[in-house]
C-alpha cells in the first residue's frame, strides 16, 4: 500500500526529497506566476484587506498583500515537504513556546480542543504528535478533488495525526467522552459558513460575521479545554505556536462565549501579522439579513 501511495504521487514525492533552498526557490517563482501573471484571486485578497483594514492607504494594502503571497506560497512547499521531512527537521521547524499548558491540562484528565483558523502555517499542526505524546485528530472538509483530498490526507497523517470528516466531528468526540479517551482534537473556525448551517454572528474588524457554531457547541456539550494556537514565524521555515486560553471550563460559559473569544483571538493575531492569515477565501460572502 505504501509503494502504491508513492507511485500515485510520485511527483510530489520527487518534489519534496528536494533540499528546502530549492523548494523556497520554487515558492519564490510561484510567487511571481500567482501574483503577477494569473493574479490568483487578487480581487478577493485586495477586497477583503480594505474592508479588515479601512484606514492603510493602497500601498499599505498592496504590501500586505504581497507579504502574504510570498507567505501562501511558502505554506504549499512547506506543506509538500512533510511526505519525506525526517521526524528530526520536523521538530526543528515547530517550536512550542507553553507545551506545559497542555501538559498541566492533560494530567487532570482534561481534553483538549485546538480552536484554530488559517494562521500562520495550519498545516504543520499535522508535527504536534512529534511533540506531544497524545493523540491527536483534525476535522476536515474534503476536497471535491479525490486526488488532492488523498495527498492532504497523506501529508496530514504521516506523523500519527487522525484525519475525521467535519460531518463526523461530533459523533467522534462525543465517542471519546464516553470512553474517557483524553485527546486533542482540531477544529478550524474561520471558515465562512454556508447558509444552511447553524452559525453565530460575531463583530469581526468591525463587521458583523458569521461563525460556526461546531466548536462552541461541542465543547459546552464535552467541557473540554478550549485553547487557540496561535503562529509566529521565527524565519523562513521555522515557526514558533503559542497557546492561548479561550475557555477553561466551557461548560459554564453561557451562549456563545467561547465562540465570542475565538473572534476577538483570531483579530488580535491577524492584526499583529496581517499576511499571516488565509486572505484569499471569501470571509465574508455571508452576510447579515
Amino acid at each position: 500500500m505504501k509503494f502504491y501511495k508513492i507511485l500515485k504521487y510520485f511527483p510530489f514525492y520527487m518534489l519534496s526529497v528536494m533540499p528546502m533552498q530549492i523548494l523556497y526557490f520554487s515558492s519564490d517563482c510561484t510567487y511571481t506566476f500567482i501574483y503577477y501573471i494569473i493574479q490568483y484571486r487578487k480581487k478577493v485578497v485586495l477586497d477583503n484587506l480594505r474592508k479588515a483594514f479601512p484606514k492603510k492607504n493602497k500601498d499599505e494594502i498592496n504590501d500586505i498583500s504581497k507579504r502574504f503571497y510570498r507567505h501562501f506560497c511558502d505554506i504549499i512547499f512547506e506543506s509538500i515537504k512533510t511526505l519525506t521531512i525526517s521526524k528530526e527537521d520536523a521538530k526543528k521547524r515547530l517550536n512550542l513556546k507553553n507545551p506545559e499548558i497542555i501538559e498541566n491540562f492533560v494530567k487532570d484528565g482534561r481534553s483538549i480542543l485546538l480552536y484554530t483558523a488559517h494562521q500562520g502555517n495550519w498545516e504543520l499542526l499535522v508535527y504536534l504528535p512529534l511533540l506531544l505524546p497524545y493523540p491527536s485528530n483534525t476535522f476536515y472538509r474534503p476536497l471535491n478533488n479525490l486526488y488532492f483530498n488523498g495527498l492532504l490526507l497523506l501529508i496530514r497523517e504521516r506523523f500519527g495525526v487522525t484525519c475525521v470528516e467535519k460531518s463526523k466531528g461530533y459523533r467522534t468526540i462525543i465517542k471519546q467522552k464516553n470512553n474517557s479517551e483524553i485527546v486533542m482534537n482540531c477544529i478550524i473556525g474561520d471558515q465562512s459558513p454556508r447558509k444552511e448551517s447553524a452559525i453565530h454572528w460575531c463583530n469581526f474588524f468591525n463587521r458583523k460575521t458569521a461563525f460556526y457554531l461546531g466548536a462552541n457547541n461541542i465543547s459546552r456539550k464535552t467541557n473540554d479545554v478550549v485553547l487557540f494556537p496561535r503562529f509566529t514565524k521565527v524565519k523562513r521555515g521555522e515557526y514558533q505556536l503559542y497557546f492561548e486560553i479561550i475557555e477553561e471550563f466551557p461548560s459554564r460559559s453561557p451562549g456563545y462565549k467561547t465562540v465570542d473569544k475565538y473572534a476577538r483571538c483570531l483579530e488580535n493575531t491577524i492584526t499583529t501579522v496581517p499576511e499571516m492569515w488565509l486572505w484569499s477565501h471569501r470571509r465574508w460572502k455571508l452576510t447579515e439579513r
